[in-house]
């Protein structure tokens, strides 16, 4: 249903002046009067969004055939002079608008005080057929206002696609990120076992033989190392710190709590601080830590981060929440979990050094000199 506002005023105008002058004169002036009057209505009928024009009480004037088709639901009640709020109102209460369901009077009045002073703000409205329109209003240089109405249910179909698509992609990221990490802590682990062992072995009396498969293991040890290190994009070792062997670290007095739930890393870390004279008191998770922290007196703490009972994380925070102003007792952690992030979450929790599994020996040792010289 297309608007004959215009017509309306015009042909009132015409009939008055008719009236007043008479004549042939005015039948072209009526003539010209409605084709100007229709060459507007078909201009409007054109355009593809639905426009409509109040008067400055909010009243119709004209309106296209797209907007009846919008508001096919109301289009019934369009006519000129009939005040747009009636028809709000008769809608509302039809249960065309769902925004205003259980709030009626006040999604009214919201509507009402937004047609009263229009900024030219975007809103958008939902129909009751599902549908979503752009709704945008202005005033004219007349005090009405010229309102237009875009139908954008394809576009905010689009974007809500596009939105839950970027959130199945963060979640894939998520879980990508958490596999690799536990992948590379279920490789590192057995592979610092090994690593560590064979570093071990290496000190001791060996025949030739021996030695030949010593080679051979920590050969194969090796191109593992650098399989998971490919497979994981991580980097080994700490970032940016300087090598260290047992001989340059001070180790008379040296007492070291180590906490770990792995036997063999445990076993491994043993060895190596075993042979720099180190002495190691060993415990499986990080409560145990705490106990054997409240017990006696340690310069340096070794924390795995993945452990049962209270992992690495907790226990770190715990010991310096526990620390007594001024002191701060060496922390640092040994992780199958080498990332960056993995990196930042320990030092967020107040570790000094990270250093990731498989651990070498001139890695754990240049950390606790680093650590200790502080």
């Amino acid at each position: 249903m297309s608007g004959v506002g215009i017509g309306a005023v015009g042909r009132a105008l015409v009939r008055t002046l008719d009236r007043l002058i008479g004549g042939g004169a005015l039948t072209q002036l009526r003539s010209e009067g409605e084709a100007a009057q229709a060459r507007l209505q078909a201009a409007i009928d054109a355009f593809p969004e639905g426009v409509v024009f109040l008067d400055a009480e909010g009243r119709y004037i004209l309106w296209n055939q797209r907007y009846a088709e919008i508001y096919h639901r109301s289009a019934d009640l369009f006519e000129p002079g009939r005040l747009l709020a009636d028809t709000l109102r008769i809608g509302v209460a039809r249960g065309d608008y769902p925004e205003a369901v259980g709030r009626e009077e006040a999604w009214l009045a919201e509507r009402l005080a937004k047609l009263e002073h229009p900024t030219g703000e975007r809103l958008e409205q939902q129909l009751s057929d599902g549908r979503w329109l752009m709704v945008e209003d202005r005033r004219t240089a007349d005090g009405g206002l010229i309102g237009l109405r875009v139908d954008i249910t394809e576009m905010k179909a689009q974007s809500d696609a596009l939105a839950q698509a970027l959130l199945r992609e963060a979640a894939a990221s998520r879980a990508k990120s958490e596999f690799l990490a536990d992948m590379s802590h279920e490789f590192r682990t057995p592979l610092n076992g090994v690593m560590g062992l064979a570093q071990a072995l290496e000190a001791t009396p060996l025949n030739e033989s021996q030695q030949a498969i010593l080679a051979e293991l920590s050969a194969s040890s090796a191109r593992l190392e650098s399989l998971v290190a490919g497979l994981l994009q991580y980097e080994l070792g700490p970032v940016s710190t300087p090598q260290a062997t047992a001989d340059s670290v001070s180790t008379g007095g040296l007492r070291v709590l180590l906490a770990d739930d792995n036997p063999t890393n445990r076993r491994v870390v043993e060895l190596m601080l075993d042979a720099a004279g180190v002495e190691v008191v060993s415990v499986e998770n990080g409560a145990e830590a705490l106990t054997a922290l409240a017990a006696s007196a340690f310069d340096l703490v070794l924390m795995d981060l993945r452990m049962p009972v209270m992992d690495g994380f907790e226990a770190i925070r715990a010991i310096r929440q526990a620390e007594a102003k001024g002191y701060r007792l060496p922390i640092i952690v040994l992780s199958a979990n080498a990332g960056p992030e993995d990196r930042e979450a320990s030092a967020q929790a107040g570790a000094d050094r990270h250093i990731a599994k498989p651990i070498r020996a001139e890695n754990l040792f240049g950390a606790i000199s680093q650590v200790l010289e502080r």
